[in-house]
């Protein structure tokens, strides 16, 4: 026999030891005002007086008990109702409605018994409320009003205990003493807790012994080792099983795994891997790059393995400073000064590293911190020379003579070979070659004339280069030099400005007219000092005096009262300046003064053409400028004058020198302003200007056929033969010509032939030996200039012409 069929069985036997045979109608009591049958009594009144009786309860039944997972094959007896009403003669039909009726439960309408038709779950349902009546089968009647009942499923233990979770995923720090809580499991079970021990679950660990242990009423699991190392073992799987019927043989159980971490402390200190640490670095290393890498090892994880590097000792006290890769967890030494192989080899460093976050639970068990040695081996680069300083400042008189030397620069090799260096100046930093260098020993010195008024300042780039003992170049390294240009006081002083002023006929003595300074392009140390005088071969005759003002300015007074323009209109004063410096230079400037014609007040009213033009401010270049505006607008009236006299036609022949080959003229008008295709009037301005592959524009020719030279035909008979074959060869040309002017034009060739009395065709010369000229061969080529313009096809203008 099953478990499930002994928990059954067990279940009806305790039924019905409490409750006896399931199907006995339990009489019951019930106040009601609807029952028919019974014995009825009075108990009392109601608000109204009227008078209270009670019944007795027709029906036999008020509850039915069925056990759950009922597995017989007939079908599961519930109980039996009955009506008191019933005389057993069949009268009487009983009528179930409610929770499953017809279906789950069915009655026997003759004599009330009632079936359940499946197996039911008190898990999926604990009772069933449904409602009966009893009718008279034959009136309908009703015998008994509708009653309510219950059929209550009585539970049996067929749930097996279910955690809430699988798995369970859990931690607790490593090291953790005994008892530390860890997690709570929880199972439940869908039996019914009311009821026995169907529902009472205990716990129990079936595997995870002996670090952990469980609470067998709670679940809750804790630790049952203690200092159990995360280093040594981190992950536990741990299983628990729950039992109901309180753990008792014969319950049901369930289990759950527990997937139980140990979390990391700081409980491992740092450690070194080696204690000492060895690197090789380029003496020419930049600032700022990494000189080595070290790491130390920590067994914890996460922020309880941060480390941080510190140099606690080092024989180059600033050369070196160490930081942290968070990442890595590693220590970077970097560089912080130059390093010079030939000063300085070897460098060697105390390197502790200590945790970040430190617990004081285990700090007690030691430091936690480590030491280690590092050395740094500086390795030789062949480096290029080095000079004294980074720049050079020079100074020289700008009078210095040639090779003067004007200081050195000194650059050595670095390196322990101590190669010989040789010096040069760049020359795209001296492109006049006005400094030189020593190439051995630096110096510089002048190859040209200074002058510090042209250039105060050179600024070149000495170049010094390791030579080899072959002579190979190898090294170079640049300075720059500075070479300042002092002053010499050699340049005169002289007007500040062109001075130009006047003086008023009625001027008086003494009166001052102008006020003068100068200027110098040198530059003493004191600043300028200039001194004002007339110059002396003026002084005798003077009609000016000059004033010096002590502060670089000078008056210009009168030295008569009243001037005469028509006895002189101008006046030319010398000055002289000169300079306070050594060797003192000096100056004569001629200031130039109009008489002009003023009022009372000074004010010029009326003065020559050269000092008005002085006195409204026109200088030569100005009045040269309006000369050239008048000679360009002259030399426009001239051009369009002769542009219209070249609209007039020309004659047919200029001279009689000028004889062409023909001459071309047309009656084209064109077709207007929008005609783009209309013949180029510019060909027969300038015949001898017409290319030779140009196409005629009017019309489009179907064939083009280069010019075909005719043989000429024979001799004619009469003298005039050679007149009429060259017309005729002239006129085939043409026709061929594709490049001919158009239809209506005429072609005129002016021959003379041989022999020709007229001698020429020009006309121009017969208005100077008017009534000399012979015109007979006008009757002799009148008939023959008629008949090429009918061959033409020109109008009678075209003959005319």
């Amino acid at each position: 026999m099953d478990r499930r069929s002994v928990c059954l069985l067990l279940a009806m036997l305790w039924v019905s030891a409490h409750l006896g045979s399931p199907g006995l109608g339990l009489r019951a009591l019930r106040r009601t005002t609807g029952g028919r049958r019974g014995s009825a009594g009075l108990t009392g009144e109601d608000a109204n007086g009227v008078p209270l009786r009670r019944s007795k309860r027709g029906w036999m039944w008020n509850q039915f008990f069925l056990l759950e997972e009922y597995t017989g094959t007939d079908l599961q007896y519930v109980g039996k109702l009955h009506s008191d009403g019933d005389r057993g003669d069949g009268s009487v039909k009983y009528i179930l409605t409610g929770d499953g009726a017809g279906t789950l439960f069915k009655i026997d309408e003759k004599n009330g018994d009632i079936h359940a038709t499946k197996r039911l779950d008190r898990e999926e349902k604990a009772f069933y409320l449904l409602h009966a009546k009893a009718i008279n089968r034959f009136t309908n009647e009703a015998l008994e009003g509708e009653s309510e009942f219950i059929i209550k499923i009585h539970d049996i233990n067929d749930n097996e205990p279910r955690f809430t979770k699988d798995p369970y995923i859990a931690s607790v720090p490593e090291m953790s003493d005994i008892g530390t809580s860890v997690i709570q499991v929880t199972a439940t079970d869908a039996d019914d807790a009311t009821y026995g021990n169907s529902a009472r679950v205990v716990y129990s660990i079936l595997e995870g012994q002996p670090y952990f242990s469980v609470d067998p009423e709670t679940g809750l699991i804790k630790t049952a080792l203690a200092n159990m190392d995360r280093e040594v073992k981190e992950h536990y799987q741990v299983v628990i099983q729950a039992k109901d019927m309180a753990g008792q043989m014969g319950g049901l159980s369930g289990t759950t795994t527990v997937s139980i971490t140990l979390s990391d402390v700081n409980d491992n200190p740092p450690r070194f891997t080696k204690t000492l640490y060895e690197f090789r670095v380029n003496e020419s290393i930049e600032l700022g790059s990494t000189v080595g890498v070290i790491r130390a090892m920590d067994a914890d994880v996460g922020e309880n393995a941060e480390m941080e590097y510190r140099i606690m000792s080092s024989d180059g006290p600033g050369m070196f400073d160490i930081t942290t890769n968070r990442s890595t967890q590693e220590g970077v030494i970097v560089l912080r000064k130059p390093l010079d192989f030939e000063r300085k080899r070897q460098y060697s460093l105390r390197i502790q590293v200590e945790n970040v976050h430190i617990n004081p639970r285990f700090y007690a068990k030691g430091p936690f911190r480590d030491d280690a040695s590092v050395k740094i081996l500086v390795e030789d680069v062949d480096e290029p020379p080095v000079f004294e300083h980074s720049s050079y400042t020079m100074k020289v008189r700008e009078d210095a003579p040639r090779n003067k030397i004007i200081g050195s620069v000194n650059a050595s090799d670095p390196d322990d070979k101590n190669w010989t260096v040789r010096y040069s100046i760049d020359r795209h930093t001296d492109m006049d070659r006005i400094f030189s260098i020593h190439a051995w020993n630096g110096s510089v010195f002048i190859q040209r004339d200074l002058d510090r008024e042209e250039k105060a300042w050179h600024n070149i780039t000495v170049v010094a280069i390791e030579s080899s003992e072959c002579d190979n170049p190898r090294q170079f390294s640049k300075v720059p030099v500075y070479i300042r240009v002092l002053d010499v006081n050699d340049n005169a002083p002289t007007f500040a400005t062109n001075y130009e002023t006047f003086v008023c006929e009625n001027a008086k003595a003494n009166q001052r007219i102008q006020t003068v300074s100068a200027t110098d392009p040198d530059e003493p140390p004191g600043g300028h000092s200039f001194f004002f005088s007339l110059a002396q071969e003026a002084a005798g005759k003077a009609n000016f005096s000059v004033r010096d003002n002590k502060d670089n300015t000078a008056w210009i007074v009168t030295r008569r009262n009243s001037y005469n323009s028509l006895q002189k209109s101008v006046y030319h004063v010398p000055v002289v300046i000169s300079d306070g410096e050594l060797p003192v230079q000096s100056s004569t400037n001629t200031l130039t003064i109009r008489v002009c014609t003023c009022d009372r007040e000074g004010n010029m009213k009326l003065c020559n053409a050269e000092a008005l033009t002085a006195r409204a401010g026109l200088s030569t270049g100005a009045l040269v400028a309006i000369l050239l505006c008048v000679i360009i607008l002259l030399m426009i009236v001239v051009l369009f004058a002769a542009l219209r006299r070249q609209r007039k036609k020309e004659p047919l022949i200029i001279s009689k020198e000028d004889v062409r080959d023909n001459v071309v003229s047309y009656n084209d008008e064109g077709g207007g302003e929008e005609d783009t295709q209309a013949f180029d009037i510019g060909t027969l301005r300038n015949p001898e200007a017409i290319e030779e592959s140009k196409q005629r524009r009017d019309i489009v020719p179907e064939t083009f056929y280069p010019p075909v030279r005719r043989p000429p035909p024979a001799p004619a008979r009469d003298n005039n033969g050679d007149v009429r074959d060259f017309i005729n060869q002239r006129l085939q040309d043409n026709d061929s010509d594709p490049t001919a002017p158009p239809y209506d034009s005429l072609a005129t060739y002016a021959y003379e032939g041989s022999g020709s009395v007229a001698e020429s065709l020009s006309s121009l010369e017969s208005a100077t030996t008017e009534g000399d000229q012979d015109y007979n061969y006008l009757s002799e080529w009148g008939p023959r200039f008629k008949k090429l313009a009918d061959m033409y096809g020109g109008d009678d203008s075209d003959r005319d012409s």
